[in-house]
C-alpha cells in the first residue's frame, strides 16, 4: 500500500497474528484493542473479547477510547457488574489471554504502569494498575504488547512493580492460576517464555532486525531461542482490514 507502515500498524497485526486458536481475550484499551479487533476479521473470528468494565462478548461498531465508552456495550452479549467479571470470570479460570500494555517489563514477565523513576519524584507519573494485578494472575496466559524497546523499558530491575508476574509472586508466598507472561510483541521482534521459571527469550525478529540489536535495546543477558524467526510483515489485506475497518478514525492509529 502507498503509506508507509507504522510501528503502531506493525505491532497491531503481529500481536493480532497470536491469537490465532484463543477463544476468550480479556483486552486492555490501545494496542490491545487494535490487535483484538484485528484478529476477529482475520485470524480468531469467533473470539470473545471481555473488557474491564464488565462487558462481556463486545462488538463495539467502532473503537473504544475508554473501558467506559458507551460503544461497548452496544450488541454486548452480556454486561456484568466488575464484582462478578473479577470475582467469576477471572478468577474462575474463564479468560484464555490476557491482553495487556506497559511502560516496564523485566525479564521475568512482571509490569511497571506505575511510574519511571523514584516513586516520591517520578520522571512520569503512569495510570496504574487497573485490573492488571487480577488479569495477571488468574489468565491462563498473558500476551503484552510494548511500544518501545530499549533499555529502559525492557529493564533489568522495574522503576516499580505494578504487576507482578507468577515468579515474583510465588516468591512472596502467593500462588497465581496462569503462566503469567508467555508473548512479548515489540518493535524488534517477539519474545517469549512458557511459563514459571523461564525467562522470556528472543523467539522472532522483524526484518532487517538482528539479534544483536534486540541484545543491545535489553537491560538484562536476553536469552535468544536456537532458531530465531523471521516475523513475516503485515500483509496487504491485514492493513487495509486494520485501516479502512478497524480503526478508520486513527483512535490508536499514530
Amino acid at each position: 500500500m502507498s503509506t508507509p507502515l507504522t510501528s503502531s500498524e506493525l505491532l497491531s497485526v503481529v500481536a493480532s497474528r497470536e491469537l490465532a486458536s484463543r477463544r476468550t481475550v480479556f483486552a486492555g484499551i490501545g494496542l490491545p484493542t487494535l490487535a483484538t479487533e484485528l484478529a476477529r476479521l482475520t485470524v480468531a473470528p469467533d473470539i470473545e473479547v471481555v473488557y474491564e468494565s464488565g462487558v462481556c462478548g463486545a462488538h463495539p461498531s467502532r473503537l473504544p477510547e475508554t473501558i467506559a465508552d458507551a460503544v461497548l456495550v452496544t450488541d454486548a452479549e452480556a454486561v456484568i457488574p466488575m464484582p462478578v467479571l473479577f470475582g467469576c470470570v477471572l478468577q474462575g479460570g474463564h479468560i484464555d489471554v490476557g491482553f495487556l500494555g506497559a511502560a516496564q517489563i523485566d525479564r521475568w514477565g512482571s509490569l511497571n504502569t506505575s511510574v519511571i523513576g523514584d516513586w516520591d519524584s517520578p520522571s512520569v507519573r503512569l495510570p496504574g494498575s487497573g485490573g492488571g494485578v487480577e488479569v495477571m494472575a488468574n489468565s491462563r496466559e498473558v500476551f503484552v504488547v510494548m511500544r518501545r524497546h530499549h533499555l529502559r523499558s525492557f529493564a533489568a530491575e522495574l522503576d516499580f512493580c505494578t504487576t507482578p508476574g507468577p515468579d515474583r509472586a510465588l516468591a512472596e508466598g502467593i500462588r497465581p492460576l496462569g503462566a503469567g507472561v508467555t508473548r512479548v510483541v515489540t518493535e524488534l521482534g517477539i519474545l517469549a517464555r512458557e511459563g514459571v521459571g523461564e525467562e522470556l527469550r528472543l523467539v522472532a525478529v522483524h526484518p532487517g532486525v538482528t539479534v544483536d540489536r534486540v541484545r543491545a535495546a535489553t537491560g538484562w543477558d536476553l536469552r535468544v531461542a536456537g532458531t530465531v524467526e523471521e516475523v513475516p510483515p503485515p500483509t496487504r489485506d491485514e492493513l487495509r482490514l486494520l485501516r479502512e475497518d478497524v480503526d478508520p478514525d486513527r483512535v490508536y492509529l499514530r
